[in-house]
């Protein structure tokens, strides 16, 4: 006879506890024992049962648990189940993070990660095969346009697998955000109904609401070309600037602009000219909103560096050349205040369309999708890689199945505000997609690329490589414990299996961008798996929570423009900039929209501070404390190195960084 005593703990969230009864069961390899006592789990409680077991279990290996209910379904959220057993007996884990419904039997295997093993008898390896099964009905894959990655099989959020959805408190705050700031942005609206909209100042009459110290900043400053500069590499969008090896071949200079092309040379032979380059966007048919046609450019604007890290612009070209116009107009610092100020608006406004759909949505939701619902049909609980990846994947699901449905809709606010939405978003995503590269996605690659490594003004970069390394470091630490060989990664067949279904399936044939469709060694898998936390935490924090800063003041970043590109510059008047500007409705949508998305949420899980313990031993949570010091020491270095700023760099400060794509 031994005693046991098993703690049963429960979600912290609203309706996590339930009203029903839970039966449990030990099983060991010796033995199997019901627990005659049953328990009503409460919300954010820890129960304990103690029992004496008249056989010897042996070491346990599961632990089986069914809830019962008498007059309704009421379901609960366990968190694990840990049994300490006789004297002999270590604690045994066992996690769960599961919603438990329905009456069906439920078998939790003991927490220590385990690869798939050959021997079809093991008990764990029958657990493993029936969990894929089941797993690959629940998770099934859809496709939302052709061309694009695949997402998850659901069309509203009822759909969705329970495990999958926000939990009860993330949802209320997630609706009630939205619905204050629908009112406020109607109160805007009617505030300013009867006003005129003619004038920059204008735009003062909405801008009002919580905002933050930069915010306020770009408000007063957005006008100067320093600032302007500054966004390509520490903005909203620090993706697309790259170092010029050459002049691009669509800059044409026409006649009697051999000063700005001597310019141009000059920076080019010292390795300080930089270029944007928005032809994604050429030949994209632009929104009608409210039976307003809209428009799109694809401009190219080149800047210089100053030894003093200020990236400054040098000339923008609006628009390629074309039959129509073989030498489309430069518009130069130099030129008309208005005229500048309107080349460089178009500049921002393409860039809002760039970032929102090809470095936000594409780069960091959608694949942040394609590798949660591979997780969820290739690798068991059991696995390792599982148990590394699968805090990164909280709310990625309901979030992006709630942006298909806004983006779907006609009255949603990207069709109703920006000029890409409506339909010419998915020409947009599609042209991006053919364009996501492998190498992309990881920074010492990509801003070697572009290069933008050694730049000390570039804050984005630096940062991202010290999380790059941080991560990697991680990662390589928690591979390492359990393969231990590279014939060990080639030899596990759920492995390969995860990885051909990201590739293969998820990103639609991508092993011709760098994907790979198997791993040859643990090397290559370490690369991989970085790429993949990297993606739905530092990346996504960077593109997602700097949109309140750089969006919110709409003529830094318009979600439209309503009137064709200049085409001279003597004309451009006030009113010019004003009627290809945002209205005041689109621009009260933009507002409501970019504060959404860019707050912090007050259920945020820091990068590394997830609370659910997924390994067993000691080995790998000292492998995540030593992560999560990492991350405090980076922490204090960029604290420390803001305070000397004028504009502080915060997306990749480990605190701010949520542990998934939840927002």
């Amino acid at each position: 006879m031994g005693r046991y005593r098993i703690h049963v703990a429960t979600g912290a969230w609203l309706f996590s506890g339930s009203f029903n009864r839970v039966q449990l069961w030990l099983v060991g390899e010796l033995g199997e024992a019901e627990l005659e006592l049953q328990l009503r789990p409460t919300r954010g409680q820890v129960e304990e049962i103690e029992q004496d077991v008249p056989q010897d279990l042996g070491p346990l290996q599961f632990v089986k648990l069914r809830k019962h209910h008498s007059l309704v379904e009421d379901a609960w959220f366990c968190d694990r189940i840990t049994v300490q057993g006789p004297e002999a007996l270590k604690e045994a884990a066992f996690p769960c993070y599961r919603w438990v419904q329905g009456e069906d039997l439920l078998t939790l295997p003991e927490g220590t990660a385990r690869l798939a093993g050959e021997n079809t008898l093991d008990e764990f390896q029958k657990h493993r095969e029936k969990e894929l099964k089941e797993r690959k009905l629940i998770y099934c894959w859809d496709t939302w346009h052709e061309g694009l990655p695949l997402t998850i099989a659901a069309d509203s959020v009822k759909d969705l697998p329970p495990d999958m959805k926000f939990h009860g408190g993330k949802k209320l705050d997630y609706e009630w955000t939205g619905k204050t700031g629908l009112l406020e942005m109607i109160l805007k609206r009617v505030y300013n109904f009867l006003k005129s909209w003619d004038r920059l100042e204008d735009f003062d009459q909405i801008f009002w609401g919580p905002k933050s110290t930069l915010c306020e900043k770009v408000h007063q400053r957005w006008q100067e070309d320093e600032l302007f500069g500054y966004q390509f590499l520490n903005g909203a969008n620090p993706m697309l600037l790259r170092r010029s090896t050459s002049l691009p071949s669509r800059l044409v200079l026409p006649s009697g602009m051999e000063e700005l092309r001597a310019q141009l040379e000059k920076e080019l032979q010292n390795g300080s000219l930089f270029e944007a380059d928005f032809i994604l966007l050429d030949g994209i048919p632009a929104n009608v909103i409210q039976g307003e046609k809209q428009y799109l450019a694809a401009p190219l604007v080149m800047l210089k560096m100053e030894p003093s890290g200020k990236l400054l612009p040098m000339v923008i070209q609006i628009q390629p050349p074309n039959a129509s116009y073989p030498t489309p107009p430069l518009f130069l610092p130099s030129d008309p205040p208005l005229a500048w100020l309107l080349a460089k608006t178009w500049v921002r406004s393409s860039d809002f369309q760039v970032h929102q759909l090809q470095y936000h949505l594409l780069n960091t939701h959608m694949l942040a999708e394609v590798i949660a619902v591979a997780t969820m049909r290739c690798l068991p609980g059991l696995h390792p890689v599982f148990k590394l990846l699968i805090p990164h994947t909280r709310y990625t699901m309901e979030m992006n199945l709630r942006g298909r449905i806004h983006f779907n809709s006609e009255s949603g606010i990207f069709s109703q505000a920006v000029s890409t939405g409506g339909g010419p978003h998915v020409q947009l995503l599609r042209r991006a997609m053919a364009k996501l590269t492998y190498r992309s996605l990881c920074p010492p690659e990509h801003l070697a690329d572009r290069g933008l490594l050694g730049i000390p003004s570039a804050f984005y970069a630096h940062d991202a490589l010290r999380l790059w390394e941080i991560t990697a470091r991680y990662v390589e630490g928690i591979i390492h414990l359990f393969y231990h060989g590279d014939d060990i990664v080639r030899g596990d067949p759920e492995l390969q299996a995860w990885c051909r279904e990201i590739t293969e399936v998820g990103l639609c044939q991508a092993q011709d961008r760098g994907f790979p469709v198997s791993f040859q060694s643990r090397a290559q898998l370490c690369h991989f798996l970085t790429m993949c936390i990297f993606t739905c935490t530092a990346q996504h924090a960077a593109v997602n929570f700097s949109q309140h800063d750089w969006m919110f003041w709409v003529p830094n970043a318009p979600c439209t423009m309503r009137m064709p590109p200049p085409t001279t510059k003597e004309d451009v008047t006030m009113a010019t900039l004003m009627g290809s500007l945002p209205g005041a409705w689109q621009s009260c949508l933009q507002m409501l929209f970019v504060r959404q998305l860019g707050r912090q949420q007050p259920d945020m899980v820091p990068l590394g501070y997830h609370t659910e313990e997924y390994f067993s031993g000691p080995e790998p949570k000292a492998i995540l404390r030593q992560f999560q010091a990492d991350l405090d020491n980076l922490e204090r270095e960029i604290v420390a190195r803001n305070e000397q700023l004028d504009i502080p760099y915060e997306y990749l400060k480990p605190s701010c960084i949520e542990n998934s794509v939840a927002i």
